[in-house]
């Protein structure tokens, strides 16, 4: 058998081998940067190389293992970090051109986390303008290729976190998610994530010149994005080190009670006014099978106020949005961002004034109706999208485009405005491409979600590892 080349190994494979010394955390930084300078010229997906500092840091974690052991549990492992967040001496441009010389004072509270793990940072990846579209395209450094296939787009906002680790460009992506941001990706790649909840990683950009608003402040999250679910379970529980700079932050353990089998999953189908694609539910039976082949008990169970919650969320959100953010991106924006704003706020019109208190203070109803019936179901299985992928530029035809993948994201945004955790997994293939599900959980209860990811990879198999094999077999 022939041994895979180290820019395929998983995290968990990396780290452990670094940890029992078969493996130098140079070797395993050398890999992913030797790989980074060979696939990112096509994908664009890491557009701030570190190759130099990521080597130079990997040498001092060898010497480090030598007088003593792995810092922690991701020692020598390669990660990405979004451009989107600070990194102390970098530039933090949000895929804005008027932005490339705001350079980060310190790190923000992900990037020390990471570090404090033994994580070595290889690369920034891109991000489209402000970090809010469903694909990753930008004037500053262009457009991000979906490594399976360059017609379909490699998700939003963290498009570049998803085609690097997908590409074996570092074992672990940074992203983040304020409306399905790293779920998007992660559901255009293949690869598999878990949206934290409300209060659960501390986030903090020392470079912000301004307070963000109230709903980005409860709504955006900062996670991971993967190949494989095991990487998820050894890389989150460090992100959720104590930070005071985040007054959202609850210090909890990552691992809660377990629950009485069989755990009961809620599945629903319904996606409303938008068609069902046949490979989606495909997806879905195919995941709700592996489930109840695990042990879970999974009924048809229609989910609470879905459609209202998604509503609202977007009319409170761009609310926000054309008063906070709106003015910057008339200022700064290109002609294409502009446009989907507009399109934005003619399909979701921002509520203002006495309207957005009305529904800020309406979501304490939503979130009370969820947490309710997730205390009879602790996991429900979900679409994410309608449909199973998207063109790279759909979301800039018009008032159709923006329909279809923005507003059919009812089962994305609606977990950000309850501060719910949601996590997405590969549970089928379409046409040589993967189809991933949703799968919801428990406030504070990510690893109930990890174990039902887990499941689901159990069944279908591991996506990079498809990918992989697609371009060996496809090399001269």
């Amino acid at each position: 058998m022939v041994e895979r080349p180290l820019w395929q190994w998983s995290a968990c494979d990396l780290a452990a081998a670094i940890a029992d010394r078969r493996l130098t955390a140079r070797e395993a930084v050398e890999a992913a940067v030797t790989r980074m300078r060979t696939c990112n010229p096509r994908i664009n997906a890491v557009v701030d190389d570190l190759s130099d500092a990521a080597l130079a840091r990997a040498t001092e974690l060898d010497r480090r293992m030598a007088s003593g052991g792995p810092v922690g549990p991701l020692h020598g492992v390669p990660v990405t970090i979004k451009e989107n967040i600070d990194q102390k001496g970098r530039p933090t441009p949000n895929g804005v051109t008027a932005y490339r010389e705001v350079v980060a004072p310190a790190d923000s509270p992900v990037v020390r986390n990471l570090e404090r793990a033994g994580a070595v940072v290889i690369g920034r990846t891109n991000t489209p303008e402000f970090s809010f579209r469903v694909t990753t395209d930008n004037p500053l450094h262009g457009r991000t290729l979906n490594p399976w296939d360059e017609r379909f787009s490699p998700g939003g906002s963290s498009g570049g976190a998803s085609a690097a680790v997908m590409s074996g460009m570092g074992a672990l992506a940074h992203g983040n998610d304020i409306g399905g941001s790293l779920r998007y990706p992660s559901i255009a790649t293949g690869a598999t994530t878990v949206k934290p909840g409300l209060g659960r990683v501390p986030a903090y950009n020392p470079s912000a010149k301004a307070e963000r608003g109230l709903l980005a402040q409860i709504m955006s999250v900062q996670g991971l994005i993967a190949r494989e679910v095991r990487d998820l379970r050894l890389a989150m529980p460090p992100l959720l080190v104590w930070d005071p700079h985040d007054p959202w932050m609850v210090p909890m353990p990552f691992e809660g009670p377990p629950l009485e089998p069989p755990i009961r999953v809620a599945f629903t189908r319904e996606t409303y006014e938008f068609a069902l694609h046949p490979a989606v539910e495909r997806a879905l039976l195919s995941a709700r099978d592996a489930l109840r082949d695990a042990g879970y008990r999974v009924e048809e169970v229609e989910p609470p106020l879905v459609r209202e919650t998604a509503r609202e969320a977007l009319s409170c959100l761009l609310g926000e949005v054309r008063v906070l953010l709106e003015p910057e991106i008339r200022r700064h924006g290109s002609a294409t961002i502009k446009a989907i704003f507009d399109e934005y706020f003619r399909q979701f019109r921002p509520y203002e004034g006495d309207e957005l208190l009305a529904a800020m203070a309406r979501r304490a109803r939503y979130v009370r109706e969820w947490l309710l019936f997730l205390e009879r179901h602790p996991l429900l299985l979900t679409p994410f999208l309608p449909a199973p992928r998207y063109r790279w530029d759909r979301d800039t035809e018009g008032a159709e485009g923006v329909r279809e993948v923005f507003a059919g994201g009812y089962y994305g945004i609606s977990m950000n405005f309850l501060g719910l955790p949601a996590g997405i997994v590969a549970a089928a293939m379409d046409e040589g491409l993967p189809v991933g599900v949703q799968i919801v959980g428990r406030r504070f209860r990510e690893d109930l979600i990890l174990d039902a990811l887990e499941a689901v990879e159990a069944r279908v198999g591991v996506m990079a590892e498809r990918l992989f094999g697609r371009e060996t077999d496809e090399a001269p």
